[in-house]
């Protein structure tokens, strides 16, 4: 959308409510209260006013904002109408902003990629309020609120600025080659700060599965040989009737999921077909393959066997709890405990079910430590880094090459970490991510 075209929006949610929020941006944005008759109210002061329909008719009374640029959201001139929340005249005041001339309704994220563009967030910034927006839970919304208010854009521009501190020392041996001892120095001093951004860059990308968990939420998945017990566990997790449960083996065919929040993070906990092998049935062997997939994506694997069953089966991966259960049915004096590493449990009676939740609780608990004030929490991020990463490896490799080529690399390395804020042409990027975007922000 051009810039010369001032956008408007709904930026409160649709349906009844008490106030209805109308963000107005761009040049003709003052013009907004002309629109309905009304007088402008003095800059940044909140004042009532009337405001009313084409044929002269009452509309509303509203508080009215006008917040003249480049001091805004958006860095450009902005007004907004808190309305009384009726669909009517939310409706109305709409479309008479969609028939004044210059006036727009705002695409999803047209008001922060303006913000974006008059430099009032950086990229980084833009994904934390995205990721605001959709928080779930407390960890989640302390991860976002932490890209969103500029911590991650500061140690990215930290390390950015080392790099073009190292990049001119390296410039620098460079232009005084003749002079050995300068030369060597210089290049020194630049090789130790490269050896400490390769050590920022190989923790922070150690945090980076952590902090996809955070964001996305944890995948725990119930994996096992059939009637293992998997679906009650489910429904006692979820508090719900999640799956069905059956005494005949091989009720589940497919991937059963559950959400719920866990330790502070939302959990998707999936009750999987079983695992055994000598089975003809076709529906049945494209649910195990269905299980192996979600096996190989769980951040947390909960194997399961059960007391009765007659054969056990190996896990395809090692897992992260080891669960016996129907526990109920084995004599008292055979039960294992948790210190052989199994987890002994019963739905049914309720044995064993809140130390396994407990654990579960507290796996779950340290994801959240290892990965709350993560940098590389986005795909693109870990690129970026990784990519920064490579360079300034080939760079210390290369020493007997020649400055020059070091100081390409560390240009390259540059530019890779300036894309994660924006810094450098992202063009390609922007439209995926302002799509997320409601309409209104």
């Amino acid at each position: 959308m051009n810039q010369d075209t001032t956008i408007f929006a709904l930026s409160s949610g649709p349906g009844r409510a008490g106030v209805a929020v109308v963000r107005v941006s761009g040049p003709k944005a003052g013009e907004v209260f002309g629109v309905f008759g009304a007088t402008p109210p003095e800059p940044r002061r909140a004042a009532l006013r009337r405001l009313a329909q084409e044929d002269g008719s009452i509309l509303d009374e509203a508080l009215v904002l006008w917040l003249p640029g480049p001091g805004t959201a958006t860095g450009e001139d902005m007004a907004e109408l808190h309305l009384h929340g009726s669909p009517a005249i939310v409706s109305t005041a709409l479309k008479m902003l969609g028939r004044a001339e210059g006036f727009a309704l705002a695409e999803r994220g047209a008001f922060t990629r303006r913000a974006f563009r008059n430099g009032k967030l950086d990229l980084l910034q833009v994904e934390g309020l995205a990721d605001v927006l959709e928080a779930e839970s407390e960890t989640q919304r302390r991860l976002a609120m932490r890209q969103f208010l500029g911590d991650a854009s500061q140690r990215y521009e930290t390390w950015r600025s080392e790099l073009v501190r190292a990049l001119a020392l390296i410039e620098a041996a460079i232009d005084f080659s003749e002079e050995d001892d300068v030369a060597l120095r210089a290049a020194d001093d630049s090789r130790a700060v490269m050896q400490t951004l390769i050590t920022d860059f190989t923790a922070a990308l150690a945090q980076a599965d952590r902090a996809a968990q955070v964001r996305r939420g944890v995948r725990v998945v119930l994996a096992g040989p059939p009637n293992a017990g998997k679906s009650s566990l489910l429904n006692w997790l979820s508090g719900r009737e999640a799956a069905i449960v059956s005494p005949i083996a091989g009720t589940t065919r497919d991937v059963v999921e559950s959400f719920l929040v866990m330790a502070g993070l939302p959990i998707l906990i999936s009750d999987t077909a079983g695992l055994h092998r000598g089975t003809t049935d076709v529906i049945e062997q494209e649910g195990m393959k269905r299980t192996l997939r979600a096996v190989d994506d769980a951040d947390i694997l909960v194997w399961m066997e059960a007391v009765d069953a007659v054969t056990m089966e190996e896990p395809p991966r090692r897992p992260d709890f080891r669960v016996l259960s129907k526990v109920d049915l084995a004599p008292a004096d055979s039960r294992v405990t948790g210190e052989s590493g199994v987890w002994p449990l019963s739905v049914k009676s309720g044995e064993g079910l809140a130390a396994f939740r407990e654990a579960l609780e507290d796996s779950i608990r340290r994801r959240n430590d290892l990965g709350e004030d993560a940098v590389v929490v986005r795909e693109r991020h870990r690129k970026a880094v990784e990519t920064a990463l490579s360079h300034l490896h080939h760079a210390i490799a290369q020493d007997g090459r020649g400055l020059e080529f070091i100081a390409e690399d560390m240009r390259k390395a540059a530019a890779a970490l300036s894309g994660v804020t924006g810094r450098v042409d992202v063009e390609d990027l922007l439209g995926e991510i302002f799509s997320a975007f409601c309409i209104g922000k």
